[in-house]
């Protein structure tokens, strides 16, 4: 019992089981399940596939603030993989190609890739504080994508393009397949092997894993190419969902989502120990919320209220005061259960 209430998986477990009574009891059929054409359609799997862009960039933001930075551009990145993807597709006489799409989308984790491989060179060599340097690419590429598209919102009209964010495989949507091998390979790479411990000894103390002989510089610049690349594919989900590029609203302020995901899931912003079983917990958390406010009838302008509002919960009780006294108060139910004193006068006698 104590090492549940201790567990920092703990309470935003506890506030996600609470957001799904709540929309149970709004709507009876929340979680109904049922299957049309071959395909799973329901409240659950909507969640999954709606989150499935920002579960996608949470997971490179884990690795990211493991590391004791920050990565703000995220967002900018979004926009820029979905413009790139959609100028190429329009571009070519054959937009309904899946040779054409492919290309299209190895171009913009390409791209990606060069923008992470520039956070992660301005963050590990040049030494600019991780906040910086990820502001500039998140004020820069927002006009970036805006040059790209010409300032236009480029309309694709493209099937195998459109599988990417609205698909279906197995009866599953394909975003959330998509990011299910990601999740799981980002868990594999870090858990399985030395990687995860040496991002968590960078991020402890950068200057002593440098000494202990660990390359803090190319470390820092894999975690930052891998948040870009996660960036570019959650941009291209969200860009096929749409099946338009827009460059002012695609992936407007997914970073804030992602980071908020990373922190309800117990990851500490100071860097060192992080969790991606509670990274997914807590983007669970973020896209139930954002349902729950349709399902209540909550006007979808007051979603970032309830959004800071869960957050702040969940936070304060993660907290080591809290911790604190809720184990006093454990400790003090303990105390007084009958035979727990007679056992104590045992022991010290």
């Amino acid at each position: 019992m104590n090492r549940m209430f201790s567990s920092r998986l703990f309470w935003p477990v506890v506030m996600l089981l609470v957001l799904f009574t709540i929309n149970l009891v709004a709507f009876p059929g929340f979680f109904s399940l049922e299957v049309k054409n071959g395909h799973l359609f329901g409240s659950l799997v909507d969640i999954a596939r709606n989150g499935a862009p920002t579960l996608i960039i949470a997971v490179g933001m884990t690795l990211v603030i493991a590391t004791r930075g920050i990565d703000l551009s995220v967002g900018a990145v979004c926009a820029i993989a979905g413009a790139v993807a959609c100028s190429i597709i329009l571009g070519s006489p054959e937009p309904g190609s899946i040779g054409t799409v492919a290309v299209a989308v190895i171009a913009a984790l390409l791209i990606a890739l060069v923008l992470g491989l520039w956070n992660g060179f301005l963050v590990a060599v040049l030494g600019i504080q991780p906040i910086i340097a990820t502001l500039i690419l998140m004020t820069a590429g927002r006009g970036a994508a805006m040059l790209i598209t010409e300032g236009q919102i480029l309309t694709v009209n493209s099937p195998p393009f459109k599988v990417i964010g609205s698909g279906f495989v197995l009866g599953i949507p394909v975003s959330v397949v998509i990011a299910a091998v990601i999740f799981a390979a980002a868990a594999l790479l870090t858990r399985r092997t030395a990687l995860g411990l040496l991002i968590e000894s960078v991020g402890i103390n950068p200057e002593a894993s440098r000494q202990a002989g660990v390359r803090s510089r190319g470390l820092l610049i894999t975690v930052y190419t891998f948040s870009a690349f996660a960036a570019a594919i959650a941009g291209l989900i969200l860009t096929s969902n749409q099946t338009a590029a827009d460059a002012n609203n695609t992936g407007l302020f997914i970073e804030l989502d992602a980071i908020l995901a990373v922190v309800i899931g117990g990851t500490s912003l100071a860097g060192g120990r992080y969790s991606l079983l509670g990274t997914l917990v807590g983007a669970l958390v973020i896209q139930t919320l954002v349902t729950t406010v349709y399902t209540v009838g909550i006007p979808p302008i007051a979603t970032m209220v309830f959004k800071a509002a869960v957050v702040t919960a969940v936070c304060l009780l993660q907290s080591p005061t809290t911790n604190a006294t809720f184990g006093r108060w454990r400790r003090s139910l303990g105390r007084g259960r009958p035979g727990t004193r007679t056992a104590e006068r045992a022991s010290v006698s």
